[in-house]
């Protein structure tokens, strides 16, 4: 137990998005196996009958997705969980979840990729994840965490916003922070109250008309104009999302004149980076999305005012790159480092890259 009463437990990264996911309310689970998330469906096995909720092993991850839209639109707080083969099948679902402006939360622990690729961390998943992998005009929040507790705590957040916009929530992870062990605060964030009235569906949510008019929950949208309004609707809440849900982690970036930007697994090893390298004395910084959408333009763009060099870190060949340029623009200059297939750079590498690019 820690000071203040929390419980704190060794667990990796893989169960700590379970039962974070157990904690924060989650009513049904549907998932099927794929390294490196197998944790996560083993963890849901166990504790989800235990509590009496629902738990089932799909026979792929097509109709995965399928039961989560069924269950969300009961008004259940419903999730799924893959890895970067799987979650391209989940695609389509996706969309029509957004369509239909239904809840849900769904985990995906890359692995390199693409194609089958192999169960090595990666995080070439980015333009899937905030470009929108479907089919049509429709955002994600997509949540980054950096630890095995932002794995629990992230969680919380993901069903509160998926309910608050009636959207789903994407926890983009990776395999090294899945596999990863860290003691870990089983608390509810402070940020989250259970009780808030965004949970409760009963204005939406289809549950038998008896003591109500009738309603429908659809994607198809028929008739002059009725789609159009239905997406400028859509933006408009993407709009909301965008100026409400941003969060971003600064690092030693007030008086940095060089600055990593990196997100999950490499915004550990960039971390460990800056620390040494303001050793030697060079004030070198972090700024570390933690929403990938909605993008923290304006963090950046402040940051790339006083700032000499940014270098952005992936586990890809470079597709965040992409997205801080636009925010960046030509305020300083930006240059990438990056693995991809799975393997992954040292501290060491980044300093000796960083002397070399920062000079």
């Amino acid at each position: 137990m820690s000071a203040d009463g929390a419980q704190r437990v060794l667990l990796s990264g893989n169960e700590a998005l379970a039962e974070g996911a157990v904690q924060a309310g989650c009513d049904a689970y549907f998932g099927y196996p794929i390294t490196p998330q197998n944790e996560v469906p083993e963890y849901m096995a166990r504790r989800m009958p235990e509590l009496g909720r629902v738990f089932v092993q799909s026979e792929s991850e097509l109709a995965a997705i399928s039961m989560v839209m069924g269950a969300a639109v009961t008004g259940a707080r419903a999730m799924t969980s893959s890895s970067s083969p799987g979650i391209s099948l989940m695609q389509e679902g996706i969309s029509y979840l957004c369509g239909c402006e239904l809840p849900a939360v769904i985990a995906n622990v890359v692995r390199g990729g693409p194609g089958l690729g192999n169960i090595g961390p990666a995080q070439s998943d980015y333009y899937q994840s905030v470009k929108g992998g479907g089919h049509g005009d429709y955002n994600m929040c997509v949540l980054a965490p950096a630890s095995v507790q932002e794995m629990f705590d992230l969680t919380f957040l993901a069903f509160d916003i998926a309910f608050r916009y009636r959207n789903p929530v994407l926890i983009l992870s990776d395999g090294l922070i899945g596999q990863l062990m860290e003691p870990v605060e089983l608390r509810a964030p402070a940020h989250l109250a259970r009780t808030d009235t965004s949970f409760d569906a009963s204005a939406w949510a289809l549950t038998g008309a008896d003591d109500r008019p009738p309603r429908s929950i659809k994607s198809l949208l028929l008739g002059d104009n009725v789609l159009e309004d239905h997406n400028r609707d859509l933006q408009a809440k993407f709009a909301r999302m965008r100026a409400n849900e941003v969060r971003v982690d600064l690092q030693d970036c007030a008086d940095a004149d060089y600055l990593f930007v990196a997100y999950g697994t490499c915004a550990r090893l960039c971390h460990g980076a800056a620390q040494q390298l303001r050793a030697d004395g060079m004030r070198v910084g972090l700024v570390r999305p933690i929403t990938l959408w909605p993008f923290p333009d304006a963090a950046l763009q402040t940051a790339a005012a006083h700032c000499r060099h940014m270098m952005v870190v992936e586990l890809s060949c470079g597709q965040m790159l992409d997205d801080v340029r636009l925010a960046v623009g030509s305020a300083c200059p930006v240059s990438f480092n990056g693995r991809t297939g799975g393997s992954v750079m040292t501290v060491e590498d980044l300093v000796a890259a960083a002397r070399a690019a920062f000079r």
